[in-house]
């Protein structure tokens, strides 16, 4: 008697699949946000080693405001990226 009532079942599920059906699966991926041209950072004259290593206070402030200006242009290419990638 199970035979009799497995038999049908199981052709019952077999009638529920299509073949030849697709399915689209959408999966996120990764995307650098940066673009390739963004330039790597500039050396920078007031590197730490350098501060230490200055005679006087007169090249500690020269390395300083050698740097300042560098730090400041790179900042700002650094936030247009971030702005960029925030509206995509």
């Amino acid at each position: 008697m199970r035979a009799y009532l497995t038999i049908p079942a199981a052709l019952l599920l077999a009638g529920c699949v299509t073949p030849g059906q697709t399915i689209t699966v959408k999966v996120p991926t990764p995307v650098p946000c940066v673009s390739k041209d963004l330039p790597p950072p500039p050396p920078y004259p007031d590197t730490p080693a350098a501060l230490k290593a200055a005679p006087d206070q007169a090249e500690f402030t020269r390395l300083l405001a050698a740097g300042w200006p560098l730090r400041v242009a790179r900042l700002d290419a650094l936030e247009s990226a971030l702005t960029i990638c925030r509206e995509k």
